[in-house]
């Protein structure tokens, strides 16, 4: 028994926090828009026991999916955030491991320090912390005041409400995310095969790119997952920083939600999204067991 509430705990929890909230979102987005509160006809209902249940298998339709096709706009907003998020983990990651690296060689009383101040911002909210990024790329922010004075630009720069602002806001936020997995793999890397490799003839250089990288291999691809998963949806940052040019989909949800009121294709979107990211999720929890599997 007590093997049993020990697995079912973490089942208990998904069921409550993740597929009940999935099954009313997938409802919601079978049903038709209403102009009532809330705004939908559900075409599925359980008060009616099996009538009902083969009354809605008798008006089931996919029309709120098939309108995502239908207007470019949400593919367009799809194939955006694949690339933002794509490219934005990429950027990290060239952040992240350089980081990383330098805490993972630094001398051991250094480490608790420098994990420390990775972990920091963390105890600041996410909404002020991106709120302060406002402050600083603005026309007249504190990056452009510090330019003028240098004298390295006559005029300031406009970075707000561009895609610059949008990858530097995702950046800076998922950046521990990236440093703090690639930081546990290179910690364990043992330095006597650097030196091996040295001994054969490779030079600093070689033996980082034929032993760091390949041993690091498990850290980037967990830090690459726990930034492009999350950056995918993200809707603050994009709304905050990059201003109504930029298309992510997080966006697009939050104003069919909020704004349009159509929740229906609200739930359609949020349903393909889900499904977007289950590839990687799956791909994630993979690398995670076959890391498990190699430590063993």
């Amino acid at each position: 028994m007590r093997r049993f509430f020990l697995i079912s705990a973490p089942y208990i929890w998904l069921l409550a926090l993740f597929l009940v909230p999935f099954v009313i979102v997938l409802k919601i987005s079978l049903s038709d828009t209403a102009l009532a509160i809330p705004p939908y006809n559900p075409t599925l209902d359980l008060t009616q026991g099996w009538a009902g249940f083969k009354d809605f298998l008798s008006k089931l339709d996919f029309e709120n999916f098939v309108w995502l096709t239908q207007d470019d706009l949400y593919w367009k907003a799809y194939l955006s955030s694949l690339k933002i998020a794509a490219l934005s983990t990429v950027l990290t990651l060239m952040v992240g491991y350089p980081i990383a690296y330098g805490m993972a060689q630094a001398p051991d009383e250094w480490r608790p320090t420098l994990m420390m101040l990775v972990i920091l911002p963390f105890w600041t909210s996410f909404l002020i912390r991106v709120y302060s990024w406002m402050g600083i790329l603005g026309n007249e922010g504190l990056l452009n005041q510090l330019l003028l004075w240098l004298g390295v630009i006559s005029e300031p720069l406009h970075i707000m409400n561009t895609p610059t602002a949008v990858y530097i806001g995702i950046v800076y936020t998922y950046l521990p995310f990236m440093i703090l997995p690639i930081y546990a793999a290179l910690e364990k890397l043992d330095s006597s095969l650097l030196e091996a490799a040295e001994d054969l003839g490779c030079s600093r250089l070689s033996a980082f790119w034929l032993v760091t990288i390949p041993l690091s291999k498990n850290g980037i691809i967990a830090g690459c997952f726990l930034v492009f998963i999350p950056a995918l949806g993200e809707f603050v940052i994009p709304s905050l920083l990059g201003g109504s040019g930029t298309l992510m989909i997080g966006k697009v949800l939050w104003e069919e939600f909020f704004s349009n009121r159509d929740w229906p294709v609200a739930s359609a979107v949020a349903v393909v999204l889900l499904l977007i990211l289950i590839i990687p999720i799956i791909l994630f929890q993979r690398n995670e067991q076959k890391a498990r599997e190699a430590d063993q």
